[in-house]
């Protein structure tokens, strides 16, 4: 017998390890976090402006070639107002024309990087303000001369522009802390303190661009949001598309299986003195299709809406058209019927769906083109039955009506079911015109023929 001896070793946490600290000490942790990646990581990085889309409305009235050159406005404006605070520089700076000199290209060179490296055109700002106050005599406005005024307020609406709501807080607070240090150190002497000046003007102006920021971000989640929305709405108009078809067909996939039933059953007593295999064979032909009659029955429980209610009469066929015809010119549609082709009987399955899509255009042709006449033509073909149904534009005082729009989509799902082709499109003169084949093939119809005789 072994004896296994387990030796578990509790360490002392060490003191002062893992010490929790105040929510005070964390918020300001974070916040000196957020400043270190906003203005001093990457703070010279290679951050080009792109250039504006040409896609606005005002863009897209501009001819060719003066719409390719709109794209660049943005990074005109800001060369114009680099340009306007080197005026501003050399215009009131007395320090001779070396210095006027000077002082203007190194505003112009600030607000012009701010085009490629936002965050380093800050500090290039906050670097030109003392060195032009250096060279200048004035000593009337501090810490602010007027070029660096213009300056520094250009740069950081340009910058706040370019980066998020934080980094211009971080710019606002850290151009307000250089004011006060400027003024108290080297305030005395000095005629007037522009610091308030600057801190207000700037807070404003970026109060109007954090404003601008948070719209368009708004914007862009309400696109996102209708976006999907958008796309969850196509994929339940499909899905409720797919389940009225799949109601209807119950009826006519039900015959069919009551049909098979039928004549399983009745089968063995056509022939004299049947066999036994052949008696048992039909006898598991009938098992069958009445346990896929109950599995449809279930399977139509599933898909069937709280509000169904089972129809009385048997689905429509072509053979009903003239009553779907008759109703529809009740209604104020002038509409006439052209049969072309042998006309025969097809699979129920066809029939139905070809009832239905031309019920549902004469339905959009009452809603979108009230007061209109309209064409339904029905071609018996070698292989198919072919569909066209075209209405003229809207007349009269009655306005169309939107209606729920899955029209389309409805008659798209029966045609792509059948494994048929659809077009739906305007015409030149105004109206719309629907196009479907429906393919038939031989044996199909030979089947179908032949069951109904039987029944």
């Amino acid at each position: 017998m072994y004896v296994t001896e387990t030796t578990q070793t509790h360490s002392t946490p060490s003191q002062g390890a893992d010490k929790p600290h105040s929510p005070e000490y964390r918020l300001a942790v974070d916040a000196l976090r957020g400043l270190r990646q906003d203005l001093f990581q990457d703070a010279f990085a290679y951050r080009p402006l792109p250039r504006m889309s040409v896609d606005g409305p005002i863009a897209r009235r501009l001819p060719g070639r003066l719409r390719e050159y709109a794209g660049w406005a943005p990074h005109a404006a800001v060369a114009f107002a680099g340009v306007l605070a080197w005026l501003i520089a050399d215009t009131e700076n007395d320090a001779g024309d070396f210095g006027g000199l000077l002082t203007g290209l190194l505003s112009l060179t600030a607000v012009l990087l701010t085009l490629v490296r936002p965050a380093g055109a800050f500090w290039v700002s906050c670097a030109v303000t003392p060195i032009t106050a250096g060279l200048g005599s004035s000593w009337v406005q501090w810490p602010w001369l007027p070029g660096a005024f213009a300056t520094h307020l250009v740069v950081l609406t340009v910058v706040a522009i370019r980066t998020r709501l934080r980094t211009a807080l971080w710019m606002w607070a850290l151009t307000a802390v250089y004011g006060i240090f400027a003024v108290g150190l080297f305030g005395d002497g000095h005629g007037g303190n522009n610091t308030p000046a600057m801190l207000v003007t700037s807070g404003m102006v970026l109060l109007v661009v954090a404003v601008r920021q948070i719209r368009n971000a708004a914007e862009r989640e309400v696109t996102a949001q209708q976006t999907v929305t958008a796309h969850e709405r196509s994929k339940r108009t499909l899905l409720e598309e797919r389940t009225t078809i799949a109601r209807e067909l119950h009826d006519v996939v039900a015959h069919h299986m009551s049909v098979v039933a039928i004549q399983a059953e009745a089968a063995p007593y056509r022939v004299e003195n049947p066999p036994p295999e052949l008696e048992h064979a039909f006898a598991v032909i009938r098992e069958n299709a009445v346990i896929a009659l109950s599995e449809l029955r279930r399977v139509l429980g599933v898909v069937r809406a709280e509000d169904y209610e089972a129809p009385d009469a048997p689905q429509p066929t072509l053979a009903d058209l003239d009553g779907l015809l008759a109703n529809v010119r009740d209604a104020g549609l002038t509409v006439e019927k052209v049969v072309t082709g042998a006309v025969r009987e097809l699979p129920q399955g066809i029939e139905l769906s070809a009832y239905r899509i031309v019920q549902e255009a004469l339905s959009n042709s009452l809603r979108h083109a009230p007061g209109a006449s309209a064409r339904v033509e029905i071609g018996y073909v070698l292989g198919g039955l072919g569909l066209r149904i075209v209405n003229g534009p809207a007349t009269g005082l009655v306005k169309p009506s939107p209606g729920a729009g899955h029209g389309i989509t409805g008659m798209r799902e029966r045609v792509t079911m059948l494994n048929g082709e659809m077009t739906a499109a305007a015409i030149d003169d105004g109206g719309y015109e629907v196009t479907v084949f429906l393919p038939v093939p031989v044996s199909d119809t030979e089947t179908s023929r032949d069951s109904g005789d039987s029944v």
